[in-house]
């Protein structure tokens, strides 16, 4: 059984900054894609970044230039550091592993971490 840890979350002041860690516990072997995602109360879940095993990346537009997405393939774990917060980022953030088996592609989902951005 995969697991997704995620740490990091907390509050922060507007122009703060955190980084967010998560990684899998059980047996999994290359994760495709890793990715971290958020949900506002009353909102959709959305993309927030990924990052593809050899690297390639994809950011929302929203956090562009503020956000980097890292990972370690060979500890399983993905990264996301969060600069210039705003207070429009304030969500739970949960990460996600994307791995393509057997003719389909298979999600773990962490349990959430709350960022909260005061203004």
């Amino acid at each position: 059984q995969v697991q997704l840890v995620e740490s990091g979350g907390g509050l922060v002041q507007a122009g703060g900054s955190l980084r967010l860690s998560c990684v899998a516990s059980g047996s999994i072997s290359r994760i495709d894609v890793m990715g971290w995602y958020r949900q506002a109360p009353g909102n959709q879940r959305e993309l927030v970044a990924s990052m593809t095993y050899i690297g390639s990346t994809n950011y929302a537009d929203s956090v562009k230039a503020r956000f980097t997405i890292s990972r370690d393939n060979a500890r399983n774990k993905v990264y996301l550091q969060m600069n210039s917060l705003k207070p429009e980022d304030t969500a739970v953030y949960y990460c996600n592993f994307r791995k393509y088996q057997s003719g389909s592609w298979n999600d773990y989902w962490g349990q959430g971490t709350q960022v909260s951005v005061s203004s």
